[in-house]
């Protein structure tokens, strides 16, 4: 089993804070809104909420996956951001280990395969002509004991996009309890995914902004 350095898994940690937003760290094993019944009120929004009343939230991430999390402070923010999150002018990385050996290569791979929900097993999502288009580009950092780290940079933002991308190229994501075998999921204590990179225009001040957040996978 691949063991993780150094996670906390109850800490938001802040990342960036300004009059306009805020950058956190999310742990695994958190929503990023509030789910349904009463043992799904925390949440990330409503830790932050506590902190900054005026915090309000841009885009997700699942649950299992931990990282960089942009929030807004007022609706004129979460609507410049949002439309910045649609026009793919926010870059997003993402690092993740998959079962099985990748080739190593300094070039982005193109992973092109559109996506839909599952319906019949929801809230779980499929590659099927139908979708809506998703892409992914990804590239091998390491090669691990039967396993590789891999570096991952979404083009399209569909739910679950990356877990179900890697796992129809035949590399699901260790950990991964909804679409990894029992095998895969034995392999690693949780999903092994983070979101490491945030970078963006920020739409108050037109200054480029770069946030990092190392995945604690990584060695």
């Amino acid at each position: 089993m691949i063991s993780l350095a150094h996670e906390t898994h109850d800490t938001v940690r802040v990342i960036h804070e300004d009059a306009h937003l805020l950058v956190l760290d999310k742990p695994a094993g958190l929503l990023c809104v509030p789910g349904r019944g009463p043992d799904k009120q925390d949440c990330l929004s409503t830790r932050a909420q506590q902190q900054w009343p005026d915090a309000l939230i841009v885009h997700r991430l699942d649950m299992s996956t931990s990282g960089l999390v942009l929030m807004a402070r007022s609706a004129e923010m979460q609507r410049a951001l949002g439309d910045a999150f649609a026009d793919r002018r926010v870059d997003k990385r993402y690092e993740a280990v998959v079962d099985g050996l990748l080739p190593m290569s300094a070039d982005w791979a193109l992973i092109d395969a559109p996506l839909m929900a599952d319906w019949p097993r929801r809230p779980l999502q499929k590659v099927d002509a139908a979708g809506k288009p998703s892409q992914t580009r990804w590239r091998a950092l390491r090669q691990l004991d039967d396993a590789t780290h891999v570096e991952l940079k979404p083009l399209t933002g569909r739910s679950h996009q990356l877990r179900v991308h890697l796992l129809s190229i035949g590399h699901p994501i260790l950990g991964d309890a909804l679409y990894g075998s029992e095998a895969v999921q034995a392999r690693a204590p949780r999903l092994l995914l983070h979101a490491t990179t945030l970078a963006f225009t920020h739409p108050a001040t037109q200054q480029p902004m770069r946030f990092e957040s190392p995945a604690p996978f990584r060695s």
